[in-house]
């Protein structure tokens, strides 16, 4: 027989099938597993710090072979000694174990921070008087690391970040680290910082010039807050542009120091603005408790010419209130926000306590006051109205003052605030008042953030009435307690001064005639008023939370008249896209008068 061999061409390909065949079979791991990395030793920050740095961390969902997991863990021992660096941890003593399990690993890590390097010296530096302004002292006295403290890379950074700003904020607009240093001693735990600011010239404000606004600048020159020379702040810069966006002229306010324009000390400022859409047209519906379901709706013209005159009108419809509002403001020249305010009002209202149909005229004065916004005015109102169905009518005129201010870190959602008004006003008989009288007022509202998750909300009102003839007092005028913003667990107004015992019999009769009429709270309200309120709130969700609270307090006539209302309650909280909305159900505490669940319902800002 004869053996007959494969044509040359085809042998070669066979061989190199063969080769290929071989190669990839050496090349190809035996098998491909996962890698976890298990951290002992550190909790907390020290331990999220080895786990975002370290590499393993990012082969978790990623397959390995036994070499590539080698790798990994030796190089994990190394990085995790890195990782704790920053935070003063110079001398960590880190061990290492690979684990397998078939064909998955364990990058074990036992690590000893041991003793973190500590601040042996702070030395900071700046030339001239910079020392003096107050967020410069500010951001020394908040510096850290300070002194004894464990050196901390990333609060450093911050710190010097942070005064840096404080240094430009403060009008040091050529400020200059020109020393940064860090020393670490490994054998004694020690750090030394040395830091220092060439900070130079501290700079006035020049001229300050707008672009893009709709009116003549020597309008606009109004808002400035500050007279030309004056040393630039940033609090400076940030009060213009507050109050060009107060103003509510503008779509866009940018506010800023042209520092390439600076010279000889001196830094102009420019503001860019952009005209906001002129004519708003609001409308929507609504539900109260306090007023029932109803429907709003208004127009707004935000300037009427190039003085700056604005047109605003507004009508309510709702179960229990029709309002109808028109007032006309003439903004002055001047640095404080300074108006003069024209108002025409209607208001029709009708609670379980009373009913009132008042029209009325107002002109005030409105203007910036060492941070509060102070309101001078004179009002003349006049109408019929039904307390405890007892019928009345009234005409006053009288001038009115009020005090306000309000802070918040978020107007949206109030962490840190507060708002406080003051409001006294005063009627003669001899100036077509039906009565003399003289009133004062204060409402108070405090709000502080608890953690992450909960607010603590507090708040308090108070009056004291003098009046010759309480009777002539339209109900807008008296103290009652009770509702959403009052006492919660009691009805709108049905908290205060009993009806006399006298007029009973006719509240009743007349009650009686007109069956639509509630007869059961003859309340006529009081010359005085005094509720308090605390809230907790805690929220589960960003957007939603729960809430206890507890109000108390009375509307009185006398101080002997006195009586404590309490109600208490639970609540739910939703921060909805057009605001807070504010569900609460209350219930009275040892209360004879009072009984059942009263639901609020608000919708609104914090403050």
């Amino acid at each position: 027989m004869h053996a007959q061999s494969d044509p040359p061409d085809v042998a070669d390909r066979r061989r190199l099938r063969a080769a290929l065949a071989l190669l990839l079979f050496v090349a190809m791991p035996a098998s491909a597993g996962r890698i976890a990395l298990q951290v002992e030793g550190l909790e907390g920050l020290l331990r999220d710090a080895v786990v975002e740095s370290v590499e393993v961390a990012q082969y978790a969902d990623r397959d390995v072979s036994a070499s590539q997991a080698r790798r990994l863990h030796e190089r994990a021992i190394d990085q995790a000694r890195s990782a704790l660096e920053p935070y003063g941890y110079y001398d960590a003593a880190v061990e290492g174990e690979l684990r397998e399990s078939g064909d998955d690993y364990t990058s074990v890590l036992r690590i000893a921070a041991g003793e973190p390097a500590r601040v042996n010296l702070l030395d900071i530096r700046l030339d001239g008087d910079a020392d003096g302004q107050r967020p410069v002292r500010a951001a020394l006295a908040a510096f850290v690391p300070a002194k004894g403290q464990p050196i901390d890379h990333a609060a450093y950074e911050k710190s010097k970040g942070a005064l840096q700003a404080a240094l430009f904020a403060s009008g040091y607009l050529d400020a200059e680290l020109v020393t940064h240093q860090v020393e670490v001693t490994r054998s004694t735990h020690g750090a030394e910082i040395h830091l220092a600011w060439k900070v130079g010239t501290r700079y006035r404000l020049g001229p300050t010039t707008f672009e893009g606004g709709q009116f003549p600048e020597r309008f606009l020159q109004r808002y400035v807050p500050w007279r030309e020379g004056d040393f630039y702040t940033q609090d400076h810069v940030l009060a213009l542009q507050q109050r060009l966006i107060d103003a509510d002229y503008f779509s866009i306010v940018q506010v800023q120091p042209d520092t390439e324009a600076a010279r000889d000390g001196v830094v102009p400022i420019k503001v860019m603005l952009a005209p906001a859409k002129r004519t708003i047209y609001t409308g929507g519906v609504f539900i109260g408790t306090d007023t029932g379901a109803g429907v709003r709706g208004g127009i707004q013209r935000r300037w009427l010419n190039r003085r700056g005159h604005k047109l605003r009108t507004e009508a309510i419809v709702a179960q229990r209130l029709t309002t109808a509002l028109a007032q006309y403001e003439v903004p002055l020249a001047g640095p404080d926000n300074h108006t003069i305010n024209y108002g025409v009002t209607f208001r029709d209202e009708d609670t379980d306590t009373s009913t009132s149909r008042t029209f009325g005229l107002a002109a005030t004065d409105t203007r910036v006051w060492r941070g509060w916004t102070r309101t001078l005015g004179l009002k003349f109102l006049t109408g019929d109205f039904e307390v405890a169905n007892i019928q009345g009518d009234t005409t006053l005129l009288y001038p009115e003052a009020s005090l306000a201010r309000k802070q918040a870190d978020d107007p949206l959602f109030v962490r840190d605030g507060w708002s406080l008004t003051f409001a006294a006003r005063a009627g003669s008989s001899a100036l077509l008042s039906d009565t003399d009288f003289a009133q004062v007022s204060a409402d108070a509202k405090w709000i502080r953030g608890i953690g992450e998750r909960s607010r603590f909300i507090a708040r308090g009102a108070f009056g004291a009435t003098r009046v010759d003839d309480f009777e002539s007092l339209p109900p807008e005028l008296r103290f009652f307690a009770g509702g959403d913003r009052s006492i919660r667990g009691h009805a709108f107004q049905t908290v205060g001064t009993p009806l006399p015992d006298e007029l009973v019999p006719l509240a009743l009769e007349r009650c009686a005639a007109r069956p639509n009429r509630p007869c059961q709270e003859l309340v006529i309200g009081g010359k005085f008023l005094a509720v308090a309120s605390a809230e907790y709130e805690y929220y589960f969700k960003p957007n939603w939370g729960i809430a206890a609270f507890v109000d108390t307090g009375d509307a009185f006539t006398t101080f002997d008249d006195y009586r404590q209302r309490t109600g208490v309650g639970i609540g739910a909280r939703w921060r909805s896209p057009v605001g807070m909305v504010r569900v609460d159900l209350g219930v009275p505490v040892n209360d004879d008068r009072a009984s059942g669940v009263e639901l609020h319902i608000v919708i609104g800002p914090d403050l």
